[in-house]
């Protein structure tokens, strides 16, 4: 399959933000306002498109990929690129995850020269995996409300730990 990135547009984002998953992922269900399609264009979001220039999944860096509450307790103090992604709800749980995300994670390289962390929550001990299988190692946990959290880095040299 080939993959290529897009920057977000009005269109792509409406579309992302209609995505509705299963229990217990519905905690990543959005809801479509015009606030939330602002914010998938004033950041750094980006959507992924097959073969076909069909949605397969999107992701953004920065300041968005973060949980707010992390950056109260300093959390997000080490300089890395921060992503977050999302795989459209029809193709998790099928094995797609890894190519979504190595296909991300060489986009990324490929301009910065940074470690790459990601938050997770740590009820998804699927995508928790697929992180793992890559190279991501966990660093910190935290509790947002009721939810706990960790993020995880994958360092450019190999070397573990934080």
């Amino acid at each position: 399959m080939l993959l290529q990135v897009r920057k977000m547009t009005e269109k792509y984002a409406t579309e992302v933000l209609c995505w509705k998953y299963d229990k217990p992922y519905d905690f990543y269900n959005q809801i479509l306002s015009s606030g939330a399609i602002m914010e998938l264009l004033t950041y750094k979001y980006y959507v992924v498109l097959d073969d076909y220039l069909k949605v397969i999944g999107f992701f953004c860096t920065g300041k968005p990929a973060r949980v707010p509450l992390g950056e109260k307790f300093y959390i997000y103090e080490e300089d890395c690129v921060d992503i977050g992604i999302g795989l459209k709800p029809e193709l998790t749980g099928k094995g797609n995850g890894k190519t979504f995300l190595t296909f991300i994670l060489r986009f990324l390289e490929e301009s910065d020269s940074r470690d790459i962390r990601l938050t997770v929550a740590t009820f998804n001990k699927r995508a928790i995996k697929l992180y793992e299988n890559v190279g991501f190692k966990e660093q910190i946990r935290f509790y947002k409300n009721d939810t706990e959290f960790m993020t995880m880095i994958k360092r450019k040299d190999g070397m573990i730990g934080g």
